[in-house]
């Protein structure tokens, strides 16, 4: 990603932010979370208020979720695929938080099915929390993992490689 790209992350967050009567400055950084590049702009909580930052985030962090998705649409618009970036919107801590989270819940599922020999369903993820867990098990040459089911109620599942009747 270029940091033109960054810039512009960056910019489009802290208007959608002053559009919304919630302006605060964005820092950029890059970082590489289970495997994957991703522009991190975080918002500089210091000037809002715990229900500020509750909205942002929401329940489950869906406020915040669309808010990355509306970002990632937006900022790759019309972009080749080549030129296009991902961009992770962090506030007060909740993206790390959930990310340790998302680890502990592909750890745990991948030793259970390991210990049993049976699929486990995992419920109540985003679609980018599920792909997350896919990311972090498909090295785990044992284990398969693939999505079951319509949205909202889609389920991530995890299950022993000698039984992968479906693909991820």
């Amino acid at each position: 990603m270029s940091d033109r790209q960054e810039q512009l992350g960056q910019q489009w967050l802290e208007e959608f932010l002053k559009l919304a009567n919630l302006p605060a400055p964005i820092t950029t950084e890059m970082k590489e979370t289970f495997s994957e590049a991703s522009c991190w702009l975080t918002i500089d909580d210091s000037a809002l208020k715990p229900d500020q930052i509750d909205s942002l985030i929401g329940t489950q962090g869906v406020a915040l979720d669309s808010i990355q998705y509306l970002a990632n649409s937006t900022l790759n618009l019309g972009k080749a695929d080549d030129q296009q970036g991902a961009y992770t919107i962090e506030l007060a801590g909740y993206r790390q938080r959930r990310q340790q989270e998302l680890l502990e819940i592909a750890n745990q599922a991948a030793e259970e099915v390991r210990q049993t020999s049976k699929e486990i369903e995992i419920k109540s993820l985003s679609s980018a929390e599920r792909r997350q867990i896919h990311t972090i098990l498909k090295e785990s040459a044992d284990l398969a993992t693939y999505s079951r089911g319509q949205e909202p109620d889609r389920r991530l599942v995890v299950q022993p490689a000698s039984l992968d009747g479906e693909s991820a």
